[in-house]
C-alpha cells in the first residue's frame, strides 16, 4: 500500500477517553487580508530531477502595490513522492514528474492566503540510446524498421527527437523514422541520436541468397492468450539454410500481436494472417483463437467482519490452521481458522502505532515481525512476536534504532528481516536469528535523492531480493543466490527495470489534475515471471478509498520476464478496469489480486505470457467484498490475497477478512 505516511497523518491514534473540558472562548475573528493577490516566482517552473529551485512569493494589495512585512510558508500540496519544499521554499526536485506547491502568505493579524504552483519535474539530459532490433548483417533487398528510445544517465526515459543518418547510404540508407533498407552487399554504420547522446550500429551488407522464406506452423489452432512461437526459415536455391534471418511481421485483424521475436498472441477470439517478410520473400500462417473460457465458480466460505478498525494486511501460519490480520490502528488479531465457515479472534497485540501495515512469520511459524508507522513516541520500526502458541502471539523484542522513522513492508527470508525504511527510502536488513537481540547488518539504496527516493515492497526469493522502489521501478539483488556474489550482510545490484509511470498514467492525470500518485508498489516472484503492480491515485478524493482519503485507484500488474535475470523485459500486463492492481499473490498457474475498488480477481496465468492478458479473458473469477455493514457500505475495498489448501483468504479495508473458494484448485500447488 501507499508509503503511509498519508494515512498516520488522517488515522488518528488510540487514545483513552479524555475527561470533559471547559469550553473553548469564542474564536476571535481577524480582519481580512489587505493581499488582493500574490505572486510566486518563477511560477509553473520546470527543472531536472535532483536540482532545486528557490520560490519566492510578492504580495499585491488591490491597487498593485507590493506590500511589505508579508510572511510565507511553503507546503507540498500534493500527495506525490516526486520531491519536497522547505518552509523556507526551496524545491528539491527528486524524480520525474510533477508537483504542486502552496505558499500560505499573510500579514501580521488578518487571514492568510494561499497560492499554488506547479513544478515539472524534467528527466536529466539523455545519456544513452537503446535500439532495437539488434542486428549485425543484412541482405541487399533487407528492410528493417528500428526503434531508439532516449534514456538519461540515471535510466529515466526521455522523448527527444532521434535522428538519423548512414555513413554509406549507397550501401543502407536510413529513413527519418529509423527505417533501413540494405541496397548492396559492403559495410555501413548507421548512427542514432538525441541530444547528445548517440548509438553507432555497424552493419554488414551480404548478397541475397534467399529463395524460398516457410514460415511455421502453417495453420493451427489456440485460445485466446495461448502464445504460437512462428519459425521463419530462409533457404538458397539449392536448400542450404541462410543463417542470421530477421524477418519483419504483419498480422491482421488488429485484435492479435506479433512480437519481433515471433512471438504470437491473440488478444480476441478471430482467425488471423500473419505475413512475414525477408529480403524480399515473403510467406504467411494461419492462427484460429478461440475464447479462452477461464472462468471458474467462486463461493464465499466464511466472514470474519472487522468492527472499528480498517482491516490492512493478513498473514497465514504455516500450520494453515492461524492467521493474522493487521490493522489501520494500533493492534494485530490473532484468529483461528480451523473452520473456514466462523473465524474466531483468539488474542490480539497492541502496540503504539496508528498504522500497522505488515505482518510476517519466520518460515518455521514461531517467531515474525510487524510493522509500525505513527508511533505517538515517534519510535516505529518493527516489533518482533513469538508466534510459538500461534493462538496467542507475543512481543518478545523491537528494533527502531535505524528505522525510527517506520516501517512500511518487511519480508522475512532464513532468519533476516528485509524491511523498508520510510524515512530515507532505504532498504535495511535485520538479523533476527536472535529473535530477542534482533540487530541491523546491512543498508541498501538507489543513487537518486532523498526527495524522490521511496522503497515500497521487498519480495524475496532463492537468494534475490525484488525491490519494489516506486520512482525506480524494479530492482533486483543478490542477497545470497550466488549471482554477484551478494549476501544478506552485503546485497549486489543484478539488474533494474524502469518504466515511464508519468506517460502510463497520463490519463490519471488528465481526469484528477496535477499531483496524482503513482508509483512501482508490489513485485512477486513465479517461475519465469516477476508480477509487478503499480500503484496510482487520482488526486480528487473520490469514491470509496474513505479510509485512505486519497482519489479513484489505478493502477497496472506488468509481467517481467526474468529468464535472463540481467535483462528484465516487459512482456505482459494486467489492469482491472474498476480498481488499482494492489497487492498479489501466485500459486502454481493461477494469481490472486486485491483489486482496491473492484473486490477480489483471480487470474489465469498459465503458460508463456504476452500481451493483454484481461481482454485475453484470463480472469477466472471475482468476488466483490463489499458489506452492508462495512465502514463504507457495499463498498469492496480489497488489500490482497492469500492462497493456502484451496482456500483463499481477502482481507478488504472496509468489512475485514473474507475467506473464498474457487472451483478447480491451482495447478502446481495443495
Amino acid at each position: 500500500m501507499l508509503l503511509t505516511l498519508i494515512l498516520v497523518l488522517q488515522q488518528p491514534a488510540q487514545q483513552p477517553a479524555a475527561p470533559p473540558v471547559a469550553p473553548p472562548p469564542p474564536a476571535v475573528s481577524r480582519p481580512a487580508s489587505p493581499i488582493a493577490r500574490v505572486q510566486v516566482e518563477p511560477g509553473d517552473v520546470a527543472v531536472q530531477a535532483g536540482d532545486t529551485v528557490r520560490l519566492r512569493a510578492v504580495a499585491y494589495d488591490s491597487g498593485g502595490r507590493a506590500i511589505p512585512g508579508t510572511t510565507t510558508k511553503w507546503f507540498q500540496a500534493s500527495h506525490g513522492f516526486e520531491g519536497r519544499v522547505s518552509d523556507d521554499g526551496l524545491v528539491t526536485a527528486g524524480s520525474t514528474g510533477a508537483m504542486r506547491v502552496a505558499a500560505v502568505t499573510s500579514v501580521a493579524g488578518s487571514k492568510p492566503t494561499t497560492t499554488f504552483t506547479r513544478i515539472t519535474i524534467l528527466p536529466p539530459p539523455a545519456a544513452r540510446i537503446a535500439v532495437e532490433p539488434v542486428v549485425k548483417r543484412l541482405y541487399a533487398g533487407q528492410a528493417l524498421s528500428l526503434g531508439a528510445v532516449p534514456f538519461a544517465a540515471n535510466n529515466d526515459r526521455r522523448y527527444d527527437l532521434v535522428t538519423w543518418e548512414s555513413d554509406a547510404p549507397g550501401v543502407v540508407s536510413v529513413t527519418p523514422a529509423g527505417r533501413i533498407t540494405a541496397l548492396r552487399p559492403g559495410r555501413a554504420t548507421i548512427t542514432a541520436r538525441a541530444g547528445r547522446a548517440s548509438r553507432a550500429i555497424p552493419l554488414l551488407v551480404e548478397t541475397n541468397p534467399a529463395a524460398t522464406l516457410v514460415l511455421t506452423p502453417a495453420d493451427t489452432s489456440v485460445r485466446t492468450g495461448d502464445v504460437v512461437r512462428l519459425g521463419v526459415a530462409a533457404s538458397t536455391s539449392s536448400g542450404k539454410r541462410v543463417p542470421d534471418v530477421v524477418p519483419e511481421f504483419l498480422v491482421s485483424p488488429g485484435g492479435a500481436v506479433v512480437d519481433a521475436d515471433g512471438a504470437f498472441v491473440a488478444n480476441e477470439p478471430g482467425t488471423y494472417r500473419v505475413v512475414a517478410s525477408f529480403a524480399g520473400r515473403t510467406a504467411d500462417a494461419t492462427i484460429t483463437a478461440r475464447p479462452r473460457d477461464a472462468a471458474r465458480p467462486a463461493t464465499v466460505l466464511g466472514r470474519l467482519p472487522v468492527r472499528g478498525f480498517n482491516s490492512t494486511e493478513f498473514w497465514l501460519h504455516p500450520d494453515g490452521r492461524h492467521g493474522y490480520l493487521a490493522t489501520l490502528g494500533d493492534r494485530l488479531y490473532a484468529m483461528d481458522l480451523s473452520d473456514p465457515a466462523k473465524p474466531v479472534i483468539t488474542d490480539s497485540v497492541m502496540v503504539d502505532a496508528r498504522v500497522i501495515n505488515d505482518v510476517m512469520t519466520t518460515e518455521d511459524g514461531k517467531f515474525g515481525v510487524m510493522t509500525r508507522e505513527g508511533a505517538s513516541s515517534r519510535k516505529n520500526g518493527i516489533v518482533v512476536l513469538s508466534f510459538e502458541d500461534p493462538a496467542h502471539p507475543v512481543q518478545v523484542a523491537e528494533f527502531t534504532e535505524t528505522v525510527t522513522g517506520g516501517v512500511h513492508s518487511t519480508f522475512i527470508y532464513r532468519g533476516y528481516v528485509y524491511l523498508t525504511d520510510d524515512a530515507t527510502g532505504s532498504m535495511r536488513v535485520i538479523d533476527i536469528r536472535d529473535p530477542y537481540h534482533p540487530s541491523q547488518v546491512a543498508r541498501w539504496e538507489t543513487p537518486r535523492t532523498e526527495a524522490g527516493r521511496m522503497l515500497h515492497d521487498i519480495d524475496v526469493q532463492d537468494g534475490l531480493a525484488y525491490l519494489s522502489y516506486w520512482n525506480d521501478g524494479l530492482v533486483i539483488l543478490d542477497v545470497g543466490s550466488g549471482i554477484r556474489g551478494g549476501s544478506p550482510e552485503s546485497p549486489q545490484l543484478v539488474s533494474q527495470l524502469k518504466y515511464d509511470l508519468n506517460a502510463l498514467y497520463r490519463d490519471v492525470e488528465a481526469v484528477g489534475g496535477p499531483g496524482f500518485i503513482r508509483g512501482t508498489h508490489t513485485a512477486w516472484r513465479s517461475g519465469r515471471y516477476v508480477f509487478v503492480g503499480d500503484e496510482v491515485f487520482s488526486a480528487k478524493p473520490v469514491g470509496n478509498l474513505g479510509p485512505i482519503g486519497l482519489g479513484r485507484a489505478y493502477g497496472r500488474l506488468h509481467v517481467v520476464d526474468v529468464s535472463d535475470i540481467s535483462a528484465p523485459r516487459l512482456v505482459a500486463w494486467y489492469e482491472p478496469k474498476d480498481g488499482g492492481a494492489h497487492n498479489v499473490w501466485v500459486a502454481g498457474d493461477t494469481l490472486y489480486l486485491g483489486d482496491y475498488q473492484g473486490g477480489l480477481r483471480v487470474v489465469d496465468v498459465s503458460g508463456e505470457l504476452r500481451g493483454d492478458l484481461q481482454q485475453q479473458g484470463r480472469e477466472i473469477a471475482h468476488v466483490a467484498t463489499g458489506d452492508a455493514d462495512g465502514h463504507i457500505p457495499n463498498a469492496p475495498l480489497t488489500w490482497g490475497a492469500v492462497y493456502r489448501n484451496g482456500r483463499i483468504y481477502v482481507p478488504d479495508m472496509n468489512s475485514g477478512l473474507w475467506v473464498v473458494k474457487v472451483e478447480g484448485s491451482a495447478v502446481g500447488v495443495p
